[in-house]
C-alpha cells in the first residue's frame, strides 16, 4: 500500500479515538484500493506498530501510554504478558507479540479486546530473555528445522548444529538469532533425545527445558559420600534422646525408598501421645556446603511416571538419611501431646535416634486394618500391629476436626501411570488414596503445624507454608459461576472457608458437582512459601510450615537447621541476624522451584498419557466432560485420561460456548455441560505434546 494511503488511514484514526472498522476505513479509498490491498496495508500497519486491530475496529497505537511488562507465557497463535505494576496479565494476539519470547521485558498498549476486556499489543523490548525451548524436526524443502512444542507455528531456521538430526527427532534448542516476528527468529540445537514418537524421550526434553538432571555434580557426590559415614550415627546417639525402644514404624508406598518420616502413638491418661519422627537431614547438609548449595538450588525433588530427580544424592536420600526398618538412624522428632478430642495441647521437639520396626505398606495396613488379617501380614506387623487400632481412633478424630474447622473437602483426581520393562506406558489408572494415606497425612499436619507454631512462639526466622484467601477477581469468577448455577452463597466481609466446605458437601453427589468443585478449585490463591506466617486458608490453620519431608523440600530442611540451631542455642536474636535473609531467599526460591516441579511433572505425566493413548486409536470411551472453552471441551475418561472435543466436529455448525459451563446450539439440540458423561472415541494422538484428540459419540 503506497504511503499516501497509509497517512490517509492514520489521520482518519487519529480524528476518531474510538476507532473505525474495516468497512468504515475502506468506504472513501474504495475507487483507489481493493479491499484485499487494504487488508495487507493494515496488516503491514499493525506489524509495525502504527494501527491495532481490536476484532471490531481499527485504533491508532500510541507510544505515550504503555506499560511495562514481562512476557509471561507463549502459545502457538498467542500469548500473555504481565505488568510489572501490578501483577496483571493480560491476552496479546500472536500478530501483536511482534517476536517477544517469555521473560522478556516488554513495553505493551493496551486496547479494548474481547468483552472489552483489556488486551496487549507488544510496542518495544526492553530486554530479551534467554529462550530455550523443546521442539520437532520437521523436513521443509530438503531442510531439517525445528517446530517448536508451544513457542511459535513456524517451523525455525537452525543456525548451529553439533548432533546428527533425523525428522521427528525429539530437541532442546535455544533461540539465537532474533528477527521481527517469530517466523523470523532462527535457533541453535541444545540437545537431541531421540524419537519424539516415545513418551520417555519427550519427559527427557521436559526435564531439559527445565534445567532439571537426575545427575549430580562430581564435588556434590563425593561431599555426599564422604558425610554418609554411619559410624557417625553411633557416635552421635549420645547426645539425643534415644527413642530406638518405641515401636516406631514408617508407612509409605511399597516403592518408596527415600523414606522420611516414621511415626509412633501411646494411650496416655488424657489423650494420646503422638510422635513423628523425622531424618535429620540437617545434621549432614550443612550450611553453605556444596550439598546445600545443589539441595537450595533444585528446591524440590521432582516425580514422573517411574523416575524421580532428587533434591539429595541417593547416598543421602536413599542411604544414611533414610528411615529404612531395622536401622539406626538420626532423627528430629515432634513429640506431641493431644486430648482426648485430639486437640494439640503441647508439645516438644527433639534431636532424637530412631530404630524403625517395619517399612509400612499403605495398601498392606488398609488392609490391616479393614480385618483382612492374614498371617504373611500379622508376622511382618507383628512388632507394631497392637498400635494400629488406637491410630485409626486417633485418625479419625483429627479428620473430625479437619472437617468441623471448614476446610473445603476438594476432590482431585491423580493419575497412576503403568511403565513397562521397555519404559513404555502400557495402562493409565485413577490413584486411589486409602485410609492409611490419609491417616498419614493428618498425623504430619500435626507436626507441621507444632513446627509454625514453634518458629511463631519463639520469634525465629522462618520459612512458612501460607494459602492466602482467594483473590478479588478469582472470588467475582466464583460469585458469578454460583449465580449462574443459582446456588446461594453469602460472601459478605470476604469468603469464608467453611462457606465453600458448605456449598461443596451441598452439591456433593450431584450431576452439577464436578462444576462447583472447578469452580471452587480455580477461586483458590495458590499455596505458596513465605517467611511471614501469614496462615493457610484451605487448611484453616493460622500458622503452618513444611517440617515433614526435608529429603524432598528445601523448606523442610531450612526449617531444620534453624529450629536445631535454636534448641542448641536459645538465641532468637542471634539466629535473626544470621537467617534473617535466609528465610527469605530460601521462601521465594522454594515457591518457584515447586512451580516448575509441578509444571514439569504434569508435563511428562501428559506424554505418558499420550502414549497409552496412542495404542488405543478408535476406541470408543465414556467420560466426563471437565472444562468449555471456545474451541471445545475437554472431556476426562474414566482412567484419568484427557482429551479434547474440538467445537467443529460436532454434529451440527452452529454449536457455540456460551462463557461459563456449556456448548450450545444456536437453536434447538443437545447442550454439553461441564459435568455430563458422553461418549467419545479416540481420533488423534500427538505423544510429544502430549495433546489427545476425541470425536463425540451420539448415543
Amino acid at each position: 500500500m503506497r504511503k499516501e494511503y497509509e497517512e490517509f488511514i492514520l489521520n482518519r484514526l487519529k480524528k476518531n479515538k474510538n476507532g473505525l472498522s474495516f468497512n468504515e476505513l475502506y468506504k472513501p479509498l474504495s475507487s483507489q484500493l481493493t479491499k484485499k490491498d487494504l487488508d495487507k496495508g493494515l496488516e503491514a500497519l499493525g506489524k509495525r506498530g502504527k494501527v491495532i486491530n481490536t476484532g471490531r475496529v481499527y485504533i491508532l497505537a500510541s507510544k505515550s501510554k504503555l506499560v511495562p511488562c514481562k512476557v509471561s507465557r507463549v502459545k502457538k497463535t498467542f500469548g500473555f504478558v504481565r505488568s510489572d505494576e501490578d501483577g496483571t496479565e493480560y491476552f496479546v494476539a500472536g500478530r501483536y507479540l511482534n517476536g517477544a519470547l517469555p521473560g522478556d521485558s516488554v513495553m505493551v498498549q493496551l486496547y479494548p479486546g474481547r468483552d472489552d476486556k483489556p488486551e496487549g499489543m507488544v510496542m518495544e523490548i526492553t530486554e530479551e530473555s534467554f529462550s530455550r525451548f523443546t521442539g520437532n524436526i520437521v523436513c521443509e524443502f530438503g531442510e531439517l528445522k525445528v517446530v517448536p512444542d508451544t513457542l511459535s507455528k513456524y517451523a525455525m531456521r537452525i543456525e548451529e548444529n553439533s548432533f546428527d538430526l533425523r525428522e521427528g527427532d525429539k530437541v532442546l534448542a535455544e533461540v539465537s538469532h532474533r528477527g521481527s516476528s517469530h517466523a523470523d527468529h532462527r535457533c541453535s540445537i541444545v540437545m537431541s533425545y531421540g524419537s519424539s514418537l516415545k513418551a520417555s524421550v519427550c519427559a527427557m526434553s521436559v526435564l531439559g527445558l527445565n534445567g532439571l538432571t537426575p545427575i549430580f555434580p562430581p564435588e556434590v557426590i563425593a561431599e555426599a559420600r564422604a558425610v554418609s559415614d554411619y559410624r557417625e550415627i553411633s557416635r552421635e546417639a549420645p547426645n539425643r534422646l534415644d527413642l530406638r525402644d518405641l515401636p516406631i514404624f514408617t508407612i509409605d508406598s511399597a516403592s518408596t525408598k527415600d523414606i522420611d518420616d516414621a511415626i509412633s502413638i501411646e494411650r496416655t491418661e488424657n489423650g494420646y501421645r503422638l510422635g513423628v519422627h523425622i531424618a535429620d537431614v540437617s545434621h549432614y547438609v550443612k550450611p553453605k556446603s556444596q550439598l546445600d548449595e545443589e539441595a537450595f538450588s533444585r528446591g524440590t525433588s521432582v516425580y514422573y511416571a517411574n523416575r524421580v530427580i532428587p533434591m539429595l544424592p541417593t547416598e543421602l536420600s536413599n542411604g544414611i538419611c533414610s528411615l529404612n526398618p531395622q536401622e539406626d538412624r538420626l532423627a528430629f522428632s515432634c513429640l506431641m501431646e493431644l486430648d482426648n478430642n485430639a486437640e494439640i495441647v503441647g508439645y516438644k521437639f527433639a534431636k532424637s535416634i530412631i530404630r524403625s520396626r517395619v517399612k509400612g505398606v499403605y495398601s498392606e495396613l488398609n488392609e490391616l486394618l479393614e480385618g483382612y488379617n492374614a498371617k504373611a501380614l500379622c508376622e511382618k506387623y507383628a512388632e507394631v500391629i497392637d498400635c494400629l487400632p488406637l491410630m485409626k481412633e486417633l485418625a479419625d478424630k483429627l479428620k473430625g476436626n479437619r472437617i468441623h474447622r471448614g476446610a473445603p473437602q476438594l476432590s482431585t483426581t491423580e493419575s497412576e501411570l503403568v511403565i513397562d520393562e521397555n519404559d513404555y506406558c502400557i495402562d493409565v489408572r485413577p490413584h486411589e488414596s486409602g485410609y492409611t494415606q490419609e491417616m498419614i497425612e493428618d498425623f504430619m499436619l500435626c507436626a507441621n503445624c507444632c513446627a509454625a507454631r514453634f518458629g511463631a512462639e519463639n520469634g525465629l526466622p522462618f520459612v512458612y507454608r501460607v494459602h492466602e484467601d482467594p483473590p478479588e477477581d478469582k472470588l467475582e469468577y466464583l460469585k458469578a459461576g454460583l449465580t449462574e448455577l443459582k446456588i446461594p452463597f453469602n460472601f459478605e466481609g470476604g469468603v469464608k472457608p467453611k462457606a465453600l466446605s458448605e456449598i461443596l458437601e451441598w452439591e456433593r453427589g450431584t450431576d452439577r458437582f464436578p462444576v462447583v468443585n472447578n469452580l471452587v478449585l480455580r477461586s483458590m490463591a495458590k499455596a505458596k512459601y513465605s517467611a511471614e506466617p501469614l496462615g493457610h486458608f484451605g487448611l484453616v490453620l493460622e500458622d503452618y510450615a513444611h517440617f515433614t519431608s526435608p529429603i524432598r523440600r528445601y523448606p523442610d530442611l531450612a526449617i531444620h537447621r534453624i529450629m536445631s540451631d535454636f534448641l542448641a542455642s536459645g538465641d532468637a536474636d542471634e539466629l535473626g541476624r544470621r537467617y534473617g535473609k535466609f528465610s527469605g531467599k530460601a521462601a521465594d526460591q522454594a515457591s518457584a522451584t515447586e512451580l516448575i516441579a509441578l509444571q514439569t511433572e504434569r508435563g511428562c505425566e501428559d506424554c505418558y498419557k499420550a502414549e497409552y493413548m496412542k495404542a488405543h486409536l478408535g476406541d470408543v470411551y465414556e467420560g466426563i466432560i471437565v472444562s468449555c472453552v471456545p474451541h471445545g471441551m475437554y472431556v476426562m475418561l474414566d482412567n484419568t485420561c484427557e482429551g479434547l472435543v474440538r467445537i467443529d466436529t460436532l454434529p451440527y455448525p452452529d454449536y457455540f460456548y456460551d462463557e461459563k459451563f456449556t456448548i450450545k446450539r444456536v437453536g434447538p439440540g443437545e447442550e454439553f455441560t461441564v459435568g455430563k458423561r458422553i461418549s467419545v472415541q479416540v481420533v488423534k494422538v500427538d505423544v510429544s505434546s502430549g495433546n489427545v484428540d476425541f470425536e463425540y459419540i451420539a448415543e
